[in-house]
């Protein structure tokens, strides 16, 4: 080792010297991965100190853009495939019991990313209510089931749903206050069943016009989302699921700008003409489109 190399190394160390003793163990894990990991990186690149505070500028940049309805640090998190492979460990970790299960029926619903634009709090509907009315986009009926991986269905099973406009602009990007759109709660029947109306979605970009979208510029990628409505799915007993259901003749399903499309959850969207009759029994006076979609919780 060069006297070079040593140095740098005593500096990862002595670093590591000064946890306290009594720190949280699993603080203590964190921050030992995250030391040893970057220095080992700025060791690699051979950073050069101009470079480091370009990457300290674009970190200040990202948080001086977050405000009550933007969070540039999810979009960065999102956007670098970090978020995803979180979801992804966890909900492995959560259903390691249920995936490891042979009498299972069926696996749990995958999950996927919750994104920035999740409003707690929604307004609780009935089933079959239409939360896309008045909203750009052609309607669209949801339906289908919850049932554990045995296939029992999960009475009360609480489906909080949100989603874009037929545009693809969110609520919270909306200009002034215009309160909650495209958004409610619902819960299954008897029969785990779950219905209602909403519109169908539409691919759009994530916020490009910040150092996020700099980023994503200088990588030579795209900042588009194939169209997709998200599902929080949750009851006391089961492991909750966030995830997306996916519009199968969207584009960009195979580059997400967020990483967060599987195939389990791309649906078709059945397309019926003005003046049909829909599930609910009504004469439609414009296209509408019909998706079907059972999701699986594992026991807790």
């Amino acid at each position: 080792m060069t006297q070079q190399q040593h140095q740098t190394a005593d500096i990862t160390q002595a670093v590591l010297d000064r946890l306290a003793d009594d720190a949280d163990p699993r603080f203590r894990q964190i921050i030992t991965g995250v030391v040893r990991h970057a220095h080992a990186l700025i060791r690699e690149l051979d950073l050069e100190p101009d470079e480091w505070m370009a990457a300290i500028q674009f970190l200040t940049r990202v948080g001086q853009t977050c405000d009550a309805k933007r969070q540039e640090f999810i979009l960065l998190s999102d956007t670098l495939g970090i978020s995803m492979l979180v979801v992804q460990l966890d909900q492995a970790r959560r259903s390691k019991a249920a995936l490891a299960d042979k009498t299972a029926k069926a696996r749990p619903t995958e999950a996927t990313v919750q994104g920035p634009f999740y409003w707690e709090g929604a307004p609780v509907l009935p089933l079959g209510s239409d939360i896309g009315k008045g909203m750009p986009g052609e309607p669209a009926y949801y339906s289908g089931r919850i049932t554990d991986t045995h296939g029992k269905p999960i009475a009360n099973c609480c489906l909080d749903v949100w989603s874009g406009d037929g545009e693809g602009v969110y609520d919270m990007q909306m200009d002034g206050d215009v309160g909650m759109r495209l958004r409610g709660r619902f819960h299954t029947d008897s029969e785990g069943g779950y219905r209602f109306w909403s519109i169908k979605p539409f691919y759009y970009p994530v916020p490009a016009d910040g150092p996020v979208g700099d980023m994503l510029r200088a990588m030579g990628r795209h900042p588009n989302r194939p169209g997709h409505i998200h599902m929080m799915v949750y009851r006391d007993g089961y492991v909750p699921v966030t995830t997306h259901l996916f519009a199968a003749d969207s584009p960009y399903l195979d580059s997400d700008a967020v990483f967060g499309v599987r195939d389990s959850l791309i649906v078709p969207y059945e397309r019926h003409d003005k003046g049909t009759k829909a599930p609910d029994g009504r004469a439609m006076d414009r296209p509408w489109h019909a998706a079907k979609y059972d999701f699986v919780l594992a026991p807790a």
